[in-house]
């Protein structure tokens, strides 16, 4: 696969707590280098980063993150104050202790309302694939797919693990047509991005496939 189309379906990603306003610069100086989809960063330097982009790279953030078990009201207010902030897209953590006790109307009505809030604006639904069993995952499937977001995604990268071949396998078997998939976390070689791309991810959210290219002098 050509490394270009790798890249073009890269979230360029940081979102360590100790990330500065310079290292935030770097990623979006790669990302409109290198062609990614986006930067993920986190939502306080979303209107810094859209002022320096402008309309040359989409900037991505994350809301409810990383536990997920905010509010509906203040995941609502986070994507909202996002979007005003500039935010081109929006990585939501569900309530996972929602799932685990089967409250399936209470998460369907909690991503459309984020969605919502969105303004219009791409969601992503992040599930935390790690910390569920293949029947969760699969109820998510059909929740997500049910919602009007637009992505499932595997994995916020805190956890105790990230995106697995399987996870994105089962997603694929189990979305419907319209929902796209986003693999993240861990993903930590050009072989791994394409091979996760060929399961069926439209979407792969790293740090180390632009670290990759540029060491490597790949493009």
């Amino acid at each position: 696969m050509d490394i270009k189309e790798i890249l073009s379906k890269v979230d360029h990603t940081l979102l360590s707590q100790s990330a500065t306003w310079d290292e935030i610069k770097q990623i979006c100086d790669d990302g409109i280098k290198y062609g990614t989809a986006s930067v993920c960063i986190p939502a306080s330097y979303v209107k810094m980063a859209k002022e320096y982009v402008g309309e040359l790279l989409p900037i991505c953030t994350v809301i409810g993150f990383p536990n997920g078990y905010s509010t509906t009201a203040a995941k609502c207010f986070e994507a909202t104050d996002a979007v005003d902030n500039g935010a081109d897209e929006i990585d939501m953590v569900i309530n996972i202790g929602w799932l685990k006790d089967k409250k399936y109307d209470l998460l369907l009505n909690e991503i459309n309302s984020v969605k919502s809030a969105c303004k219009g604006k791409l969601l992503k639904v992040i599930i935390e694939t790690c910390l569920l069993t293949d029947e969760e995952k699969i109820e998510m499937c059909k929740i997500v797919s049910e919602s009007n977001a637009d992505f499932i995604k595997t994995s916020t990268g805190f956890s105790t693990g990230g995106a697995t071949f399987h996870d994105v396998e089962l997603f694929k078997a189990n979305v419907s047509e319209g929902t796209l998939i986003k693999a993240a976390g861990g993903i930590s070689s050009i072989a791994d991005a394409e091979k996760f791309i060929s399961l069926g991810a439209s979407r792969l959210g790293t740090s180390r496939i632009v670290k990759i290219v540029k060491s490597e002098n790949l493009l």
